[in-house]
């Protein structure tokens, strides 16, 4: 039996609290993102992702991006970036961006799968922002199916697998935006791979006044 806990019956300490114990101790979470729901576990932890790709009823070998809830954790891997790669993240998060980031350090490679060179990241605000966790995060369907906006919109199936179910009310419906900034520090440009809730216009306007690039 999950643990079912509520932003709005809770209150988001608690509800960060347990998020925050149930990745340390090898569990597996569903969240509220900014936009969709998601599932989320330790990203150092095999067997906690093993299970995440067993709740969605398959292993499609796709990378996933990491997730944080808090600059001050982010503080270890900005420090190995180039510096356009670190002012394009300070100028767009925390917000509906999933950025892909060139990775030398190799962190993270449970996520990255057979790339590790590359690196998707995330910083979002909400009723989470500041839990004292980072994520391995994937979207809460199953293989196949549409990702769900609201706590009531995901399958119960998935909501009885986990060890820890947030309901964060409803979100946007809209997944994050989708930039590969791998090449921006070797005088590469930025390149949009999925447009989602993050604004192109905003991304390009930053871009274009900071001399870089957009593909």
């Amino acid at each position: 039996m999950s643990e079912v806990v509520s932003v709005e019956r809770d209150g988001a300490e608690a509800v960060k609290a347990a998020l925050e114990r149930t990745v340390h101790s090898g569990g597996v979470a569903l969240f509220p993102a900014d936009g969709l729901y998601g599932l989320a576990c330790d990203p150092l932890n095999a067997e906690a992702i093993a299970l995440i790709h067993e709740i969605k009823g398959r292993d499609d070998g796709k990378p996933s991006a990491v997730m944080y809830f808090s600059s001050v954790m982010m503080r270890e891997l900005l420090a190995g970036l180039g510096d356009a790669t670190k002012a394009v993240m300070g100028a767009v998060l925390p917000g509906p961006y999933t950025l892909v980031i060139a990775n030398p350090e190799r962190r993270y490679p449970l996520a990255c799968r057979d790339a590790p060179e590359r690196l998707g990241v995330r910083l979002i605000d909400g009723p989470l922002h500041g839990a004292n966790c980072v994520i391995f995060q994937t979207s809460a369907n199953r293989s196949g199916e549409e990702a769900p906006a609201s706590f009531e919109e995901v399958d119960l199936g998935i909501v009885e697998a986990v060890d820890l179910a947030i309901d964060g009310g409803k979100r946007n419906g809209q997944p994050s935006t989708v930039v590969d900034l791998t090449t921006i520090d070797s005088g590469g440009g930025a390149k949009i791979l999925r447009q989602g809730g993050g604004t192109t216009a905003m991304l390009s306007m930053f871009l274009l006044e900071g001399g870089f690039g957009l593909e």
